[in-house]
């Protein structure tokens, strides 16, 4: 991660934040793919989780481990933490791709036992070794012992005219007395200190005695600790694959919990980036600004050339866009419109956004510059922003000069915003296709910048209208204004002009644009709506026309016959099945509604603004529309979709080992065994696993070490360390 990026778009203060969310410190990048961290992350926030406690890094306790040494209590109980964690973690109903994720983190028995060994505090429990509980007590009668021995001694006839008070006096952890010269008469004891006021801190010998005693106790506890610590040090090195494994995937988990713990207790939003080159952000808050304005950007050509009034957030804008597919990039949470926003990833971040003349580097404000520069046309996939780019040289040279290097970055596929007060380098930049003009806004009637943005122009710095809101007298800047000239001052009050206009043009057009595409909804929405009625009227006629016909047949058929009970039998079967014939009902009962009902007529919702007796005039959207009262239903909210569940149950190999031994197998049935042995581990999700083949004639070792080199899912192996059986075994890495 360069941290100087991150200081230069002033989010220095949100990293400190996100970091206070991680167990421990960690690189910002997150291993694996995006969309499945992205869609992790997304259910982690769905749960109510307990973060974690601090939590040390044990890079270096592993590879003691590996080495067969012991490791300290407070090392072990580190471990003990992490799993505890996923123990908690796992408890939870997750979905099935975060739950499969989960599942394969499998604790050994061995190290589940160990679990039960900790208290909360990091501890041995007192219950895993009667030698605890004896020597806990034993503790416990020195310590009474020691109080006694010291009321004794403050309430001794003979010390007491020596004490400067009758407090127990702690100095480094040992009880000593505070008493004045000459005590050596009537006490034995050490000094260890002495007071501001000439007092002597003196610890007696009887109490020396006993606090001996109470750490040979304590000597006693810790050799039984380091017992324990020796024995759980030789269950980790045998399991040290799993260590390694679990430690590798509590960092992931500490990275999406940290990133969801941040997004629910600032309310942000993520924005997942792409494989595009666009960037378009909706309503983004820059995280280092306090209740900010937000912006809205559409950035998907080569260059964004953002010009205009003084002070009207040129910069902020450029350091927004940056922030924002920065923190994309990390799948970072942000003040966003996640819907609608849309980022690209880029792989380099420039800025050239400081003054870099000091005295320290000798080099002037321009040389600085095009230092920067010069650096850049090396760099693949970047995104590059320039505040200010006329700073330090002529601003027409510089034009000319930033026209074409400008040109030369295009050409690189880089994507760049710049900030610049040159209308110069706006015209001659502005002929490209590639480059979008944007000018910062000013509210003439109030006198000070809106910030806000209008596409497509190039803006008017507004330097007199800043001096004079910043308290420069009307008299230096009426003087200011001849000296500029009343041609150049005319045309920066057309530029004005022309940007209040074309705001005017593009907000109307804005309406119109949206009043059409509503219009053209409900015209769409009524066409279907009649459609369908048709197509609904015809079914009808015509399972009627059947109905009758089959009716009508069954009447005809008593003229035929003689009998009068059949013909009695056969009218009364014509009338059975007239009755059965379901003829389309008449709404009679029309609801009561008023004006300012909300209602729905088909798809389209609205509010009753007129009513009359048999029809209301609705506005939906800004449009009226007159429709029959019969026609209308009172709007509700549907009924939510039932989403439907997909369960995946993935078997996992039972009795699963980080080991495999093919001593005496025929190099086919080992080959078999090996390659089951390997699907399984991966199933398991195991990063390394040891096999053990024998040195023997050398045949059974070659066959493995082939199918090894042919092996897609193996990313590297090696001979085994004396303790894992050297030359006759071999280390797998997945």
């Amino acid at each position: 991660m360069n941290k100087n990026i991150f200081k230069k778009l002033d989010l220095i203060e949100y990293i400190e934040n996100f970091n206070s969310f991680l167990s421990r410190p960690k690189n910002l990048y997150l291993d694996g793919d995006s969309k499945i961290n992205y869609e992790q992350i997304m259910e982690f926030s769905k749960h109510e989780i307990t973060p974690c406690e601090n939590i040390a890094k044990l890079d270096d306790a592993i590879i003691r481990t590996s080495k067969f040494a012991v490791l300290h209590i407070s090392e072990i109980y580190e471990f003990i933490k992490i799993i505890r964690y996923f123990n908690y973690i796992k408890k939870f109903n997750f979905d099935i791709r975060l739950k499969n994720w989960l599942d394969r983190i499998i604790i050994p028995e061995a190290i589940s036992e160990i679990l039960d060994y900790f208290d909360n505090k990091g501890e041995l429990k007192d219950s895993i070794d009667e030698r605890f509980f004896s020597l806990k007590e034993a503790y416990k009668i020195k310590k009474n012992e020691i109080d006694r021995e010291l009321k004794k001694l403050i309430y001794s006839k003979s010390i007491t005219p020596y004490l400067a008070d009758t407090q127990i006096h702690y100095i480094n952890e040992n009880e000593a007395l505070l008493v004045r010269g000459g005590f050596n008469h009537v006490l034995k004891g050490s000094v260890v200190a002495r007071s501001s006021g000439g007092y002597f801190y003196v610890i007696p010998d009887s109490i020396s005695k006993l606090k001996s005693e109470q750490s040979a106790i304590s000597d006693k506890k810790e050799e039984i600790v380091y017992e324990y610590c020796k024995q759980i040090s030789s269950t980790f090195n045998k399991n040290l694959p799993f260590l390694k494994f679990i430690n590798k995937e509590f960092d992931k988990l500490d990275s999406l919990l940290a990133r969801s713990f941040l997004a629910k207790a600032k309310d942000y939003d993520f924005v997942l980036s792409d494989n595009s080159r666009d960037i378009i952000i909706k309503e983004f808050a820059h995280p280092a600004l306090n209740n900010a304005k937000r912006v809205s950007v559409d950035f998907t050509k080569k260059v964004l050339l953002v010009t205009g009034v003084n002070a009207g957030g040129k910069s902020m804008l450029l350091k927004s866009i940056l922030s924002a597919t920065l923190l994309s990039k990390y799948l970072l949470p942000m003040p966003i419109r996640s819907y609608g926003s849309k980022i690209g990833t880029f792989k380099e971040f420039e800025t050239i956004m400081e003054d870099p003349q000091n005295v320290k580097n000798d080099i002037s404000t321009f040389a600085g510059r095009m230092l920067g520069f010069s650096k850049l046309f090396n760099k693949n996939n970047l995104i590059l922003g320039i505040d200010e780019i006329e700073l330090g040289t002529d601003f027409e040279e510089a034009a000319s000069l930033y026209s074409v290097l400008i040109k030369k970055l295009i050409a690189k596929d880089s994507k760049i915003v710049i900030t610049t007060h040159h209308k110069r380098l706006a015209m001659l930049l502005a002929k490209n296709s590639e480059v979008e003009l944007v000018a910062a806004l000013y509210d003439e009637e109030k006198g000070a910048p809106k910030f806000e943005f209008l596409k497509g122009v190039i803006g008017k710095s507004y330097a007199f209208e800043t001096a004079l809101r910043y308290g420069i007298n009307p008299n230096f800047v009426n003087e200011a204004k001849k000296l500029y000239g009343e041609d150049k001052e005319n045309l920066n009050e057309v530029i004005s002009k022309a940007i209040n206009l074309e705001l005017e043009l593009k907000e109307k057009l804005q309406e119109t644009k949206v009043k059409e595409q509503k219009l053209n909804d409900l015209l769409n929405s009524l066409k279907n709506q009649k459609e369908k009625i048709e197509k609904e009227q015809k079914l009808l006629i015509s399972k009627l026309e059947i109905e009758y016909y089959r009716a009508i047949e069954e009447a005809k058929k008593t003229i035929n016959l003689k009998d009068v009970k059949d013909k009695q039998r056969s009218i009364n079967r014509a009338n059975e099945l007239k009755k059965q014939i379901n003829k389309p009902e008449s709404k009679s009962k029309v609801e009561n509604f008023e004006v300012g009902d909300m209602v729905k007529y088909d798809k389209i919702k609205g509010k009753i603004i007129t009513l009359s007796k048999s029809d209301a005039v609705i506005l939906s959207d800004n449009l009226q529309l007159r429709v029959p009262i019969k026609l209308l239903k009172r709007s509700g909210n549907p009924t939510p979709a039932k989403k439907s569940s997909i369960k995946i149950n993935v078997s996992k190999p039972k009795n699963a080992s980080f080991t495999l031994d093919l001593h005496g197998l025929r190099a086919e049935e080992a080959l078999e065994k090996l390659d089951k042995f390997i699907s399984n581990s991966l199933v398991m999700g195991y990063d390394e696993v040891l096999i053990k083949h024998g040195v023997g004639t050398g045949k059974l070792a070659y066959a493995v070490k082939e199918f090894l080199k042919a092996h897609p899912s193996v990313k590297a192996f090696r001979d085994g360390i004396p303790s894992e059986g050297g030359y006759g075994s071999k280390v797998i890495k997945f």
